[in-house]
């Protein structure tokens, strides 16, 4: 074989290589377009689509005059991608430079920048709202390209009427991000425990915001487009789109003017009696539905996150949360009961000087009294007077079942159903077969009893309200964004307790309380008007044991007594007196309870209806003048 000719076998073994390569490139276009076609198809179809959501704007949160508690603020960054823009359009733009109030020449110049010099390093994202500055002498020998603009920002804060406007005009190529809402809370503080949060994830932690989560929070849009190989959306290949459905509005029966007295009121008890915690609640007594309700220490809903470790407490709703001893407002109970089954009428005397009594064949002793009583009291002075031998021997009267059914009945030991996700407390009530044998001289005095601020006040609701426990409301209504109504939250009777005759019994004497020398809290008079209101001052438990030193005062009642119209409770833990004495509930309650029902007589509107001094309407049988 001459030189220069490729002998047989090389070209042989060439040709089976080039043949070879062919044949396995066909295999693989064979297997990439028939056999796994499908696969890659979607693969391809799924990394170039997405899926964008749209968040939906969470409702609002209303008082019952419609000022906002809690509202929702969108961040819309408007922008352009000027590779879609219409020579059609370009008679709106002078239209839609006054919409967003910048000069149409700066509109312009920004319509007809399609391209800029970018470093090949630089990165390329919708974050890129601005055009980059390049310093072409820079070092690294790098040079910059030329890069179509898809996203040249507007404007960064454009809120939602003139964003409605500006998709109106159908500008093509105009277009905003995803939005992005925030929790705001107008009034900072204000019935903070009330109405509760959403945090920073977007959840709604408690309040009103988590139990009427369901209502607030709307429905999330989404759209469906095509993404470029820089993960840029390409809103030209849009092929649906989901709009986003606004969440409800909740409007509360707080009154923000009430409330904000009431808050008022409570940093006046913590700088004059410094407690450890305070509480005030406020409700039509007609109804159930909450006018007011506060705590002290309380938070700023919209510093939630700055709270101390140590002082995680300020986020608890004390109201419905922690339980106390009612101490004497518990007295209610065992009067009513005792006159409801016809066991005492008002007139009847009790010796309340005794140390001893007999019950069930066996002395038992007599609660303490903290004034001396140098006459037999009446079942009426037993309350107004508020003698723990008194409801001692009252609650002997009804003996153990029946003192605990009437209890029970007033709501105590047992939840009180208001709308509150955080936990509520039922309070602490053992069944009667488990008392001690002192239990049924002490529980009548509102001892070895524990319940919430809000059971107390709605406790005395009954008598208010003519014999029947409500149910405590805060949510008035749900609407749409219209304005229009689409439920209505109506007063709730959970049982009748004792009867219309027995509530105006108990009211007659409650509303001896305020009567100079014949109650606990004559302090509380406004004059033209009856209180009806019951004082409590109860030991607080140090340790297993009962402190001298340390109290809970209270003071609820309502007003006016022949109509009852509001129910105030106002609950000092461990206030310390002025003169530095024992923080009764007729020295650091009642002030406060005075002030706020100064203040609703005037801004409700609450008539007159006695002209004597706290002097009752009506007169009962047998009750000493």
């Amino acid at each position: 074989m001459a030189r220069g000719f490729a002998s047989n076998y090389r070209i042989v073994l060439l040709v089976v290589t080039v043949l070879a390569a062919f044949v396995g490139i066909g295999v693989r276009l064979v297997h990439l377009h028939v056999i796994d076609r499908e696969r890659l198809v979607t693969f391809v179809d799924k990394v170039r689509r997405q899926i964008v959501i749209e968040p939906a704007r969470r409702g609002d949160i209303l008082d019952a005059r419609g000022k906002f508690l809690a509202t929702s603020r969108s961040l819309i960054s408007l922008g352009v991608d000027p590779q879609l823009l219409r020579p059609e359009d370009e008679a709106k733009w002078g239209e839609l430079a006054n919409l967003l109030g910048m000069p149409p020449k700066e509109l312009e110049r920004i319509f007809r920048t399609k391209t800029r010099l970018v470093s090949p390093a630089a990165p390329t994202t919708p974050a890129d709202e601005e055009e980059l500055a390049i310093d072409l002498d820079s070092p690294g020998g790098t040079q910059p390209v030329e890069r179509k603009i898809q996203w040249a920002k507007l404007s960064d804060s454009v809120d939602e009427g003139v964003y409605g406007q500006v998709m109106k005009l159908g500008v093509k190529g105009v277009y905003a991000p995803p939005r992005v809402y925030t929790r705001a809370y107008p009034s900072n503080e204000l019935a903070a425990h009330v109405v509760g949060y959403v945090n920073r994830e977007g959840v709604a932690v408690q309040g009103i915001e988590r139990w009427a989560d369901f209502y607030l929070r709307g429905q999330d849009g989404w759209r469906e487009s095509e993404k470029d190989g820089k993960r840029q959306e390409l809103a030209q290949f849009r092929v649906r789109e989901i709009a986003p459905t606004r969440g409800y509005d909740v409007v509360l029966s707080i009154d923000s003017v009430i409330q904000h007295k009431v808050e008022a009121e409570l940093v006046r008890i913590m700088s004059t009696f410094s407690p450890q915690k305070a509480t005030i609640i406020v409700s039509d007594a007609r109804t159930g539905f909450i006018l007011a309700m506060a705590n002290s220490p309380t938070f700023n809903l919209n510093a939630y996150g700055s709270i101390p470790p140590g002082e995680l407490n300020r986020l608890r709703n004390v109201a419905v949360a922690d339980i106390l001893e009612p101490g004497s407002t518990f007295k209610i109970v065992a009067v009513s009961g005792a006159l409801q089954e016809g066991l005492v009428s008002p007139g009847d005397t009790f010796d309340c000087t005794l140390e001893r009594v007999e019950y069930r064949g066996r002395m038992r002793e007599l609660p303490r009294d903290d004034h001396h009583f140098d006459h037999p009291l009446t079942v009426t002075e037993i309350l107004s007077r508020s003698s723990n031998k008194g409801a001692a021997q009252l609650g002997m009267r009804l003996q153990e079942k029946r003192l605990y059914e009437y209890a029970r009945a007033f709501g105590f030991g047992e939840y009180t159903g208001f709308p509150s996700i955080y936990p509520e407390s039922p309070g602490l009530f053992a069944h009667y077969s488990k008392w001690s044998g002192s239990d049924i001289t002490r529980v009548p005095m509102g001892h070895t009893v524990a319940a919430t601020p809000l059971q107390i006040h709605f406790a005395m609701g009954v008598i208010a309200s003519g014999g029947e426990l409500l149910r405590p409301q805060v949510v008035r209504e749900i609407r749409n964004e219209q304005g229009e109504t689409l439920y209505r939250f109506g007063t709730t009777v959970r049982r009748r307790v004792i009867s219309q005759a027995t509530a105006k019994t108990v009211t007659t004497m409650l509303s001896r309380v305020t009567i100079p020398g014949e109650g606990t809290a004559p302090a509380a008079a406004i004059p033209g008007y009856d209180i009806a209101a019951k004082t409590g001052t109860t030991q607080k438990l140090i340790n297993g044991q009962y402190s001298s030193q340390h109290h809970i005062a209270s003071f609820v009642g309502f007003l006016p007594a022949s109509r009852p119209e509001v129910v105030i409770s106002v609950i000092v833990d461990d206030g310390r007196a002025p003169t530095g004495g024992v923080g009764y509930g007729g020295v650091v309650a009642v002030p406060g309870f005075k002030r706020i029902a100064e203040h609703l007589i005037q801004y409700l509107d609450i008539k007159p209806t006695s002209p004597t001094l706290g002097r009752p309407l009506f007169a009962l049988e047998g009750v000493r003048p």
